[in-house]
């Protein structure tokens, strides 16, 4: 199930994010593996912007994550991460359809992110996702700015690309849902 983050998810946050860039480690790129989480004040942030979803299992315990920030007038996805343990069920996909209705909501024609071009789980997974590559021409400032601010903080060492798809009509979910009350 996904639904909006609370802020008693926020540590078990920070522990999907180390467990799903371990992997990293095994191609050797020690440095993504290594890089520190989002820090709570951090996560708070976007907590009370409203902009966590997590995927929870039976317990209602968060196993991924997503987290996505307005940037030049689309949602850009800042982090997805899933613990491996819960991989290959579809919830990245889920956490990025859930975003993709918020986004629709709101009136925000693309999603955006930034990802490593040939690493299997990121541009790869997204382009089966819909996502296609965003030529570099096309940035826009803040997604430009994005990309420098990962250059200086050592991603440039590999290949990076901007992906972009667009956000259709929403479909019922967490974000699109009345609530009570």
């Amino acid at each position: 199930m996904i639904r909006p983050a609370i802020s008693t998810d926020l540590p078990a946050l920070q522990d999907i994010e180390i467990a799903a860039g371990a992997p990293f480690r095994d191609i050797g790129m020690d440095a993504v593996a290594d890089d520190p989480p989002f820090s709570l004040d951090e996560l708070t942030e976007y907590l009370q912007l409203e902009c966590i979803w997590v995927a929870v299992d039976a317990d209602d315990a968060p196993v991924a994550y997503a987290l996505v920030a307005v940037v030049d007038g689309g949602a850009h996805i800042e982090q997805v991460s899933v613990h491996p343990g819960h991989a290959r069920q579809g919830l990245g996909a889920l956490l990025l359809d859930e975003i993709s209705s918020w986004a629709a909501v709101r009136g925000l024609p693309a999603l955006t992110l930034t990802t490593f071009v040939d690493v299997p789980w990121n541009a790869p997974y997204y382009e089966r996702l819909g996502f296609r590559p965003l030529p570099e021409t096309d940035l826009t400032p803040g997604l430009s700015r994005i990309r420098d601010d990962e250059a200086r903080h050592g991603l440039a060492a590999w290949p990076r690309v901007t992906m972009t798809r667009a956000v259709t009509a929403p479909v019922r979910t967490a974000a699109t849902a009345p609530q009570p009350g």
